[in-house]
């Protein structure tokens, strides 16, 4: 396969496939906001919706992961009718872009690579990204869209990075190592 550069990787290839790719996964994350997760705060879920970057940021990148996160929250606003929370949604797309850069530190799951050492990675990335989505850039829309009360946005934060952090852990490095497996034994058929 051809190396790609850096900007490559983080853009992604963006073709039909790509963009319905990226709308479906728009589309499952914002019902799955909504309806595929257990209320552990105020208007906070441990969602399955987390595993949507997982997969599109694996197999598209991390721009795709963004859209689709970011586009999906604001789908779940609209499905829950909860009202627009924008600094959300915008938390929620920067964290798809850093569970997406998969691709980026080596991690070619459409080619069936995906290592422990890539678990690790992704582990610890799943942690920051959550701490810098939630922790910092939620509450500074917070404050700028909404002028929104911090102490529940913080503890809605709080809660809901360290719910993001074990579905992405326990299920999406799984998911991970599933999906590399699928597609490297699907490149490995030989014409005899």
């Amino acid at each position: 396969m051809k190396k790609k550069s850096l900007l490559a990787l983080i853009i992604g290839e963006w073709n039909t496939k790509t963009i319905v790719a990226v709308a479906i996964g728009a589309a499952l994350f914002g019902v799955l906001m909504v309806y595929g997760g257990v209320q552990v705060f105020t208007n906070t879920k441990l969602t399955t919706a987390m595993l949507i970057p997982v997969i599109v940021g694996a197999l598209f990148g991390p721009v795709p992961a963004l859209v689709a996160c970011g586009v999906g929250n604001v789908l779940a606003d609209l499905i829950g009718g909860w009202g627009f929370w924008f600094d959300w949604s915008i938390g929620n797309a920067v964290l798809g872009f850093f569970v997406g850069l998969l691709p980026v530190y080596g991690a070619r799951i459409d080619e069936g690579v995906f290592t422990v050492k890539h678990a690790v990675i992704f582990a610890i990335i799943a942690v920051l990204a959550n701490a810098l989505a939630f922790g910092v850039i939620t509450p500074i829309f917070t404050v700028l869209f909404y002028g929104g009360e911090l102490t529940i946005t913080f503890m809605q934060s709080l809660t809901g990075g360290a719910s993001n952090v074990l579905v992405l852990t326990l299920l999406g490095i799984p998911l991970l190592f599933l999906l590399a497996k699928r597609y490297g034994g699907s490149k490995n058929l030989t014409k005899e």
